[in-house]
């Protein structure tokens, strides 16, 4: 009996070691599959954003994907919407961040009134670079730093070094206000941008939602040695809600995201606190409308920029807290929501603090920018 009883304590234990090894392998197994945000572990400040000549309020934020001219691959480039004044709409400098040397420099510097650009420059969120080297950039603008002066602004093509190549305006383009998102395979490229400002005015009292924003798709011929050349403009999403804001300026349509695929083009509604997906946005020759809801509500605040992780996720900068949010945009999930600006002067806080966020080239992490103190952070 004693022998028996041996045994079965064995046996007991080894049913029970490999079940805990079971579920051991399960749990590494789900922790794998995880996001982003629980792998970051340090927020490093980087660089200021202010040049000499005194911009301020950080806004767009891109990762240069090749060198040329003035720019140096994995460069972080940074534009400026107020001036140093800080009025909205009047900022008109972009900087440039080498990693490598953790110099900052400026890297063009814009005229204040640009021929063929209305209203002016105030540099936005809008902003990518092509593989061929050129820099194109938006411009939301005002005269006095409040959306009564605004005018529809315009796409400014630069060339690496910074100078001013072509500017593109017309009835599609009314405040080029979100971070672009770009398919670009050298000799043409195609972009796709928010536009938030059709029937945005500054009346008296509370400035009403207008729901006039739209995504332009804009298809681009570049030549070898020549700016690159509009070829197509389609409008492929509107209806999003937009709104004169005293405190930033606008509140519209944000973010933009292409999944690795190009197949969905996911968009941050601000006013509808959601993420929304557009299907086909590369080759759909009519709008989607305001496309089909992934996300609502929850750790979302106000959504702005987003970015795609490696993994397929969506990184998304709140404006009412100082947090950003992941998400599985196949299921919808919010997976985590990560406080990355705790500035307790905003309540809550770090509250229209965050702006833009570009991802690490090797996908391990991401810059944002701090617009409370003119500084861009590396989340790692």
């Amino acid at each position: 009996m004693a022998t028996i009883r041996h045994l079965s304590r064995k046996l007991l234990i080894s049913s029970l070691t490999i079940l805990l090894a079971a579920a051991c392998a399960s749990f590494e197994a789900h922790a794998e599959k995880q996001g982003l945000l629980e792998t970051i572990r340090r927020h490093t400040t980087v660089t200021s954003t202010v040049p000499d000549n005194g911009d301020q309020n950080p806004y767009a934020i891109i990762v240069a994907p090749v060198s040329a001219g003035l720019i140096q691959k994995n460069d972080v480039l940074i534009d400026n919407f107020n001036d140093a004044n800080n009025l909205q709409g009047l900022g008109t400098t972009i900087v440039d961040y080498n990693p490598a040397t953790k110099r900052l420099t400026l890297f063009a510097q814009l005229p204040r009134n640009l021929e063929g650009c209305p209203g002016g420059v105030g540099l936005s969120t809008a902003m990518a670079m092509l593989k061929t080297g050129w820099v194109i950039v938006g411009s939301t603008p005002s005269n006095d730093g409040t959306t009564r002066t605004k005018g529809p602004g315009c796409l400014i093509v630069l060339d690496p070094h910074g100078k001013v190549a072509a500017v593109w305006a017309g009835p599609n383009i009314n405040d080029p206000w979100g971070n672009m998102a770009v398919i670009d395979d050298g000799a043409t490229a195609t972009l796709f941008v928010s536009n938030a400002g059709f029937g945005v005015g500054a009346p008296d009292g509370e400035p009403p939602v207008v729901s006039q924003a739209t995504v332009l798709r804009i298809g681009l011929a570049i030549a070898e040695g020549k700016p690159p050349v509009v070829t197509s403009q389609t409008v492929i999403a509107d209806g999003f809600g937009a709104q004169a804001d005293k405190g930033v300026f606008l509140i519209g349509p944000t973010g933009l995201a292409l999944s690795a695929d190009h197949g969905t083009l996911y968009v941050s509604d601000a006013i509808g606190n959601r993420i929304v997906a557009i299907a086909d946005p590369a080759t759909r020759r009519t709008s989607a409308g305001t496309g089909r809801e992934v996300t609502r509500g929850g750790m979302l605040r106000r959504p702005l920029a987003l970015a795609l992780t490696p993994a397929g996720h969506l990184l998304a900068c709140n404006a009412l807290n100082g947090q950003v949010v992941e998400i599985d945009p196949i299921s919808g999930k919010q997976l985590y929501a990560r406080w990355i600006d705790t500035d307790k002067a905003q309540s809550p806080p770090g509250s229209g603090d965050l702006f833009g966020i570009a991802m690490t080239p090797e996908g391990d992490g991401f810059y944002y920018v701090e617009d409370d103190v003119n500084t861009v952070v590396l989340a790692r």
